[in-house]
């Protein structure tokens, strides 16, 4: 597998070829590789992730890393989504309510990074069109800065384990 990449290793060139990418543990050597999926769009989003321009709340096109997308349960994918956001060549990786560093690295903190105010990187929307199928509400959804519900730890675990 010529393709083949470390996580912090790809960059936007690499995601415009290639927008959808699988991580593949090596357990004797203790380390993961990604690698690029074809054919699209993927049926499956399980241990993978995708990349596409996303759409802030002012307009901006800005490329995005998802990961966490279950393409079969909206509800899940609003709760468990997570998003790496690129600026300049630097990516920031979204913590969402539930994160443990969800404080320092939250809603303002990603504005920040941009350069823009909450409101105008939030909601930031995304559309999956082409790249993966599955229900309308995932493939082209959107991350609120503040979920519609807030659910207990122990019910974000089962949806994670699930």
């Amino acid at each position: 597998m010529d393709n083949a990449k470390l996580f912090p290793l790809i960059q936007v060139s690499d995601l415009e070829q290639h927008p959808v990418w699988e991580t593949i543990l090596d357990d004797e050597a203790d380390e993961a590789s990604d690698f690029p999926v074809e054919p699209l769009p993927v049926t499956n989003l399980d241990a993978r992730f995708v990349a596409t321009r996303v759409r802030l709340a002012n307009g901006k096109l800005v490329w995005a890393m998802l990961f966490n997308v279950e393409l079969t349960d909206s509800r899940k994918t609003e709760h468990l989504v997570q998003i790496r956001i690129e600026r300049d060549g630097e990516w920031f990786w979204l913590a969402r309510y539930w994160d443990v560093d969800a404080e320092r690295n939250g809603s303002e903190a990603l504005a920040k990074f941009l350069g823009f105010s909450v409101d105008d990187v939030f909601p930031i929307h995304y559309d999956l069109t082409g790249l993966a199928t599955g229900l309308p509400s995932v493939i082209k959804g959107q991350i609120l800065k503040e979920p519609r519900e807030r659910l207990p730890k122990d019910e974000i675990i089962r949806m994670c384990v699930a």
